[in-house]
């Protein structure tokens, strides 16, 4: 006893009790009390931002709060990620760290008004002035004794002899000239009418008087040329008979030619008579010619779908040659969209039916992207119109959209493949699915066509058949992919409604009349 007592009175082991003593009190007063609720709403936050949420590699749209099978294809889910980021974002933006930002290469740029101008390039070839082609013929009829003039691409100048003709008529009507001036004095009249005659067939008044001071009459006559310019093409050899009026040469003068080209119908809204435009030439490299669309032709290709443009170019030391290819530019200013907001290409993405930009907001700590729906206008070759959609001064990613939309995508927001926003997936919604996807058929079509107007027309058809829920046409391999209630529609169903809007299907053909009412670019039987 007089020991334990002589233990209690040490004070390193009265120090140890009190320490001991101290910390049983501690927990009957401390440990049954309630954790605050500040600290439970932070615990429960850690959990929530803890929590892992799976999804379908396939189908990215599926969310579930534990793992499992996708309840559309039956793929093992795979863990998406930890839940995160700021709270405060609107709904369905997009939340990225500035190291994913890097990675991505996003860039952007704030928006604003232009008066926009369009670029267009026009392609075409040199022609010769339709006005000025010239055909060269014979007034009276004969056999070619000589040709002065004797092959193509020759230059001749007005007045130039190019033919000599033998006419049995000429020399007949030259000796009625020398009989009628034998009877002058009684008869003067006659001399009128012979000289008269002589006339019509093109002899000139130098030749008639030479005819009529020599007293001799010629077996042939000469053939002038009746312009200056270039041999296009030779119609006839020495020795050929031509009748009278039949054609020996064609001539053009190519002081002054056309250039010719080619406007696309959807251009031609943006053309006007009497716009600017440049060209250039292959055959004269480093030299821009400028000219002044003088026509507009009113009536289109219906193969090529293109209508000429022309304009006059003077040609006076005639380096510009009839054929030579040609390039224009045309800065077309677009007065119907003045002061409209204007933004690049590359900021653009399309789904077939809706154009879809990356607005970026402002005011948070990490970057944020919310998707946004315009309404384009004519596009200006790297950049667009914007008809709706943006403000002015916002701030829109112009390169790296693909990146956010993609991320979007995995995540289950609104993106270009989305037109909603997904969620997290109960038990009673995947049950739901997988009873659809029990009643779903999903088959492929053969389909005939060549553009995308064809791929929208066969698309609409078929999605206008009650039951069908998707349908993609595969231009490549002629193929439609189809998804569709079974116990609402059937493959045969859809063929039909497809070969009605023109298309023939490995199962039905499209009648005659409405596949010739199809554009020329929708042609698809070979003749």
């Amino acid at each position: 006893m007089k020991k334990n007592m002589k233990l209690f009175k040490n004070r390193t082991i009265q120090a140890i009790l009190l320490v001991l003593a101290g910390l049983f009190v501690g927990w009957i007063i401390f440990g049954t009390s309630e954790v605050p609720s500040s600290s439970k709403a932070e615990h429960n936050h850690i959990a929530d931002a803890k929590k892992q949420l799976w999804t379908c590699s396939m189908h990215p749209q599926i969310r579930k709060e534990e793992p499992g099978k996708c309840p559309i294809c039956g793929m093992d889910l795979i863990p998406l990620r930890s839940g995160g980021g700021s709270s405060d974002i609107p709904e369905g933006a997009m939340q990225m760290s500035e190291e994913a930002t890097a990675l991505a290469n996003i860039q952007t740029s704030v928006v604003n008004r232009k008066n926009p101008v369009k670029e267009m390039l026009l392609y075409g070839v040199i022609a010769p002035d339709e006005r000025s082609l010239q055909s060269q013929a014979a007034h009276v009829s004969g056999r070619i004794e000589r040709l002065y003039v004797d092959f193509t691409g020759e230059t001749v100048q007005r007045g130039q002899t190019l033919a000599s003709v033998y006419s049995p008529e000429l020399f007949a009507a030259q000796q009625e000239l020398l009989e009628a001036l034998k009877m002058t004095p009684a008869q003067p009249q006659l001399v009128a009418a012979a000289r008269d005659k002589l006339k019509l067939w093109k002899l000139t008044d130098a030749q008639i008087a030479t005819i009529q001071s020599r007293g001799i009459v010629s077996s042939t006559v000469d053939i002038k040329a009746n312009t200056s310019g270039i041999v296009t093409a030779k119609r006839v050899s020495e020795g050929d008979y031509v009748p009278q009026g039949g054609v020996l040469f064609d001539v053009a003068n190519l002081s002054k030619v056309w250039a010719m080209f080619e406007a696309y119908e959807a251009d031609l809204a943006f053309l006007r008579k009497g716009d600017k435009l440049s060209f250039t030439l292959q055959a004269i490299p480093g030299k821009t010619f400028n000219g002044i669309i003088s026509f507009i032709d009113p009536i289109l290709d219906k193969t090529t779908r293109t209508a000429k443009i022309r304009v006059e170019v003077s040609n006076p030391d005639l380096r510009i040659k009839p054929e030579m290819y040609a390039t224009a530019k045309v800065n077309a200013r677009l007065q119907q969209y003045n002061n409209q907001i204007v933004i690049p290409q590359s900021a653009v993405l399309w789904t077939g039916k809706r154009s879809i930009v990356y607005v970026a907001l402002s005011d948070y700590d990490t970057p944020v992207y919310q998707l946004r729906e315009v309404e384009l206008g004519p596009s200006l070759g790297d950049s667009y119109v914007v008809l709706s959609g943006l403000n002015d001064g916002e701030t829109i990613v112009t390169n790296g959209a693909f990146a956010i939309d993609a991320s979007a995508q995995l995540e289950g927001k609104r993106s270009m493949m989305n037109d909603r926003s997904t969620h997290v997936m109960t038990g009673h919604e995947g049950h739901q699915m997988q009873s659809a996807k029990a009643s779903s058929t999903h088959a492929m079509l053969g389909v005939q066509g060549n553009c995308n107007m064809c791929k929208e027309r066969i698309e609409k058809a078929a999605l206008g058949v009650k039951g069908v829920s998707s349908a993609m046409w595969d231009a490549t391999a002629k193929k439609l992919h189809l998804d569709f209630n079974a116990s609402v529609t059937n493959l045969p169903v859809i063929s039909k409604a497809i070969a009605k809007v023109g298309h023939d299907t490995e199962k039905d053909k499209a009648s005659q009349k409405v596949y010739d009412a199809l554009p020329e670019c929708c042609k698809y039987r070979t003749k």
